[in-house]
């Protein structure tokens, strides 16, 4: 049977109604089938501000890759020519770019960090109303999920998955539909990538001890941003179709008076 107020889900309580509607003597849903203060809440504004945020990501990232190449051919005429122009004033002058360039995307990583992971919390949650079956792991685990080492590999996409699933608008006749998991997955398994080869980078820039080590080192670094530039890209898709997702979820929830809808971004 179907629910009597959405026409959309299937009917689970007495009063004819789906999982993704309010029972009787909860809050009515606020324009755009969103809470005010329960849940779910528009996640619009967070995913508007986290797409900002990596495009400060892809911004920064552009500019070391720039600063980082030009130290490195500074680098590379000492191996191959000889040439000392990189201890002189202007190499001087290039290491200190770069190394505020990458001072540069590590603020601006932690600033898209804190807020990519509100916004990934609230989708979570939000996802717990609309079909909680779909949850594999609890709300906490899409903030802590990150910081448990090793288990940061795998238990945010295990949640992501769950909410990915959540968001999906039911059928006509309440069933849950196939919807690509192609945005999720492209961007969790280049984010992986991503991440591993950061690390290994880093250890080869810092432990460079001969002009050629340091060469080698400087143009893996600069790889490196450039797949975090896919990666950031990527997480913008994924941001975007998710919020997307659970906007047209929300809108079952929506009064049928002609009040105003959120738009996703």
């Amino acid at each position: 049977m179907l629910c009597v107020r959405c026409r959309t889900g299937t009917a689970v309580t007495d009063d004819g109604l789906c999982t993704s509607c309010p029972v009787a003597g909860s809050p009515p849903p606020g324009p755009g089938g969103w809470g005010v203060r329960t849940w779910p809440r528009s996640p619009v504004g967070l995913s508007r501000a986290v797409t900002a945020l990596l495009g400060a990501v892809i911004v920064t990232d552009l500019v070391a890759i720039g600063r980082g190449l030009h130290l490195r051919a500074l680098w590379q005429g000492l191996v191959e020519e000889g040439d000392p122009a990189v201890h002189g004033s202007g190499g001087v002058s290039a290491e200190r770019l770069h190394s505020v360039a990458q001072t540069g995307q590590s603020v601006v990583f932690v600033a898209t960090a804190v807020v990519f992971i509100i916004w990934f919390h609230r989708t979570r949650r939000n996802a717990e109303v609309f079909d909680p079956a779909a949850q594999r792991m609890g709300p906490g685990w899409s903030v802590g999920g990150w910081f448990v080492p090793f288990a940061n590999l795998w238990f945010p996409y295990r949640v992501a998955t769950g909410v990915w699933e959540g968001s999906v608008v039911p059928g006509p006749e309440g069933g849950r539909p196939t919807v690509s998991r192609a945005p999720l997955r492209l961007w969790w398994a280049v984010w992986i990538a991503s991440s591993l080869l950061d690390s290994f980078t880093a250890r080869m820039e810092g432990s460079a001890e001969t002009p050629e080590q340091t060469v080698q080192g400087l143009g893996l670094v600069a790889a490196a941003d450039a797949f975090e530039i896919v990666s950031a890209v990527l997480a913008i898709v994924f941001v975007r179709t998710l919020t997307r997702m659970q906007v047209a979820r929300a809108e079952l929830r929506a009064p049928r008076t002609g009040s105003e809808q959120l738009t996703a971004p």
